[in-house]
């Protein structure tokens, strides 16, 4: 079965943006605890280095997960279309559901999509393109 992939570049491009997310995330932290330090309004004090933190822990749960896609055999889908003997799909192995079609198969399936597809049908049940017979 097909299935879309993030590529490989665009994954590690995002893993390099993540990473100045998070120098960008420290120099705030930094800068917002220096000009706020003497501020009458202590509630100033903590949201703007707030801000500062939460670009750090965004950036890095970016980074993570971007240089996990750019580097792992089982990435998330979304951009480059592989085949399944190539790489699987986690999303298709997490959130596949099993239907009675499936529970009743003969042992056929859709060439494009990859759903289970009963003898008689001449169309996809789940993407509608059709089918080639079996006979």
């Amino acid at each position: 079965m097909k299935s879309i992939k993030p590529g490989r570049g665009p994954s590690a491009m995002g893993a390099a943006g993540s990473i100045f997310a998070v120098i960008f995330g420290i120099f705030w932290t930094i800068m917002a605890f220096v000009i706020t330090q003497d501020s009458p309004f202590p509630v100033v004090g903590i949201i703007f280095p707030a801000f500062g933190l939460l670009f750090i822990g965004m950036g890095i749960a970016q980074a993570v997960y971007h240089y996990k896609n750019a580097t792992g055999k089982e990435r998330m889908s979304l951009f480059d279309i592989t085949d399944s003997r190539e790489e699987g799909d986690p999303l298709h192995r997490h959130f596949s559901s099993t239907s009675s079609v499936s529970e009743q198969n003969t042992g056929r399936f859709c060439p494009y999509c990859g759903e289970p597809v009963e003898a008689e049908y001449r169309f996809c049940p789940k993407c509608g393109k059709s089918v080639p017979s079996s006979g």
